[in-house]
């Protein structure tokens, strides 16, 4: 009964010093990225993503904010099932355009105070990060 006592305590210790493996741990988090482009092209209205805990993203499109998941390894990246308010505005075309881009991008990669999103179709979406 104690070895049994001994091994969970052993195993409930090792699940919670895993390390977070996400782009969060490897310079996204405490950083509110904004999208400057959207494929090569200035992107026309103001949206950001943050990291705000392991396994979530958050953000403000141009129109409304959203969250979703993400629990896969850097560098990759998967947004999982993203949610949001349902306000609409002006710039509902480039709230679709950056949802839609960040819900199908695979890879990550930061350098310095830029964060590049992409995936093996072309997309390729630049962050610059403000503190």
């Amino acid at each position: 009964m104690k070895g049994l006592i001994a091994m969970a305590i052993v195993a409930s210790s090792l699940v919670a010093c895993r390390a977070d493996e996400t782009v969060r741990a490897y310079g996204g988090a405490d950083r509110v990225w904004t999208l400057k482009l959207l494929n090569g092209a200035n992107f026309p209205a103001r949206a950001t993503l943050t990291f705000p805990k392991e396994g979530e993203i958050a953000g403000q499109g141009p129109c409304n904010r959203y969250f979703g998941a993400m629990k896969v390894p850097y560098p990759w990246f998967e947004a999982g099932r993203i949610g949001s308010t349902r306000m609409a505005c002006p710039e509902m075309a480039a709230e679709t355009a950056f949802l839609s881009a960040l819900a199908t991008a695979t890879l990550s990669e930061i350098a310095g105070d830029t964060l590049i999103l992409s995936n093996v179709d072309g997309l390729e979406m630049v962050f610059k990060a403000t503190e």
